[in-house]
Parts: C-alpha cells; structure tokens; sequence
C-alpha cells in the first residue's frame, strides 16, 4: 500500500507544525486531505495521536482553524489528525446536491450501494489506512491512539472506538448523532449508502453497537472504563430528535459502560461550544494516552 503523501501547507503554532496534507486513499480511490498537528514534543520522539472526526459539511480544515486545540495539544504532546469528511468530486452524479448525503456527509460508514460504494469508505480509511499512513510519515506511538468528534464526527468516533477497543485508548464526542438509525439524518444516509435492510444500518449506530460489542466480551467489563459526552441544553437540533443522546445513556446502561454526559446550559451546536470545552476532551485524552 502506498503511504505517499503530499504537503500543501504547514505554519509553526505553538511551537509546533500545523500542516495540511494529500494523499491518494486506497478504501476511497480518491485523493483525501488531512490536517496534522505535530507538537513540539514530536521533534524529540513519537508522540501519541488523537484523531478528530468533524461533522456535517466540515473539511479537515474547520476544526484545526475553530476550535483553538493546538494550544492543548502542545501542552500534553500530543498529535492531532484530523481528516476530511468524505471524498470528493468523484463524479457521482447528485454528490453535491444534499447537506447530509454525499459531499461532506462520509458519516464514516463503508458504503455498499451504488453509486456510492466504490468511494464513501470512510469507517475503513478511518480506522485502518489512514493510521498506517500517519505512522508512515509522523513520529506517532501507535500504540497510543485515541479518537473524539462532534456531531457526525461525534458518531463516527463513537462508532469506531466501541468496535476497535483494541485500537484505541479512550473515546469522547462532542454533541454527537447519538443514535444514527432513529435520526433522519441517519436514516436518509443509512438507507442511501446501505440500503434498505435496516438490520445493516446497527452497525454504525452507537446506541447499538455498544449493546452488542459489550456481549462479546468475555469478562463482562466495560468497552472503556469511561466515554465523555459534552451535548449543550440550547442545541437546536436536539429538539430536532437529530443527536438523542439520551438513547445513547440508556444503551450504555444496558451494556453496562461508564458514561459521563454533561449536558453545559447555554451552549448550542456550533464551534463556540467545541472552543469551550476542548481543553476538557484533551485532557482527558491525554490521561488515557499517557499510561
């Protein structure tokens, strides 16, 4: 597999490099852009990664400019790499034409309808190409790997760490689509790139998965021993019935996994809430990642 990249900018922050890069995807057969931030720690060694799944609409580039984390990043010497949130122009006719299907809505699922299937792979470059190919070109621990997101970013992060707990060492979201399968969102993008057996739509649905990859362990213990959820009261899409995340509470209970969901007054969906509470979700990563 090539793991060739090509850099399209980088600038010194925080005493680090933040760079934004391209490659040709395998699982997508498109070119892809991720942003990578190296702290200053990566000049000495490998260093842990922390992935960021953006939502709707995002590229790689709204939270690396938004959400003010290479500040944290630098403090706990960790690496963030954040990626795009689908292909793009790859020529399927309509791909541009919804807010929640297509262009910018990967919702980090592999794809198997056409036209669909042969590019939206975006839960295997995810959870398996992308990191081979930060580990080729960064000074990472690959050891040493967690994963958070907000709103479809939020479920993709979900979704990839509770069936990957091997990969993966803690797990966050911000305002995630907690319960992909009974959103309209979900349903539209699930129906589209799956099809229309819904008993293949629970494996990217948070509030099942951590049901049924709690079943698999054989020693009843927890998928991780906590999951941070930050859902602001004033969300306008939580009176939607978009992101439900008390369906998500209710499903760790079942599956017995620690849950802390905070639920902060005021705050709504958007990048003020993600720059309030970032210094949080970093820090709690970086406890994970340092054992």
């Amino acid at each position: 597999m090539s793991t060739t990249i090509t850099s399209v900018s980088h600038s010194f922050c925080f005493g680090g490099i933040q760079g934004t890069y391209q490659h040709h995807s395998r699982e997508c057969d498109s070119t892809m852009t991720f942003a990578v931030y190296q702290p200053p720690q990566a000049k000495l060694g490998p260093v842990p990664v922390l992935y960021f799944l953006s939502g709707l609409t995002c590229t790689e580039e709204n939270f690396t400019v938004k959400a003010g984390a290479q500040h944290y990043a630098a403090q706990h010497g960790l690496m963030l790499v954040v990626p795009d949130t689908s292909p793009r122009n790859t020529g399927i006719p309509g791909e541009d034409d919804q807010m929640a299907l297509g262009t910018g809505a990967g919702f980090y699922l592999d794809a198997i309808e056409e036209p669909w299937s042969r590019h939206y792979r975006m839960y295997s470059y995810v959870v398996s190409e992308l990191p081979q190919v930060i580990a080729a070109n960064f000074p990472i621990k690959d050891d040493r790997q967690s994963i958070f997101g907000h709103s479809m970013g939020g479920h993709g992060a979900l979704v990839c760490a509770l069936r990957n707990p091997d990969q993966y060492r803690s797990v966050s979201a911000l305002a995630p689509i907690a319960a992909l399968s009974q959103c309209e969102w979900g349903k539209q993008a699930l129906l589209a790139y799956l099809g229309p057996d819904q008993s293949k739509w629970q494996a990217y649905d948070a509030s099942e998965v951590v049901k049924t990859e709690s079943r698999k362990t054989a020693t009843n213990a927890p998928l991780y021993p906590s999951i941070l959820i930050d859902q602001g009261s004033k969300d306008p899409f939580l009176a939607q019935n978009q992101l439900l995340p008390e369906a998500f509470e209710a499903a760790c209970a079942i599956a017995g996994q620690p849950l802390t969901l905070r639920k902060p007054l005021g705050y709504d969906h958007g990048y003020f809430f993600i720059a309030t509470f970032i210094e949080d979700h970093i820090r709690y990563h970086a406890e994970f990642l340092s054992e």
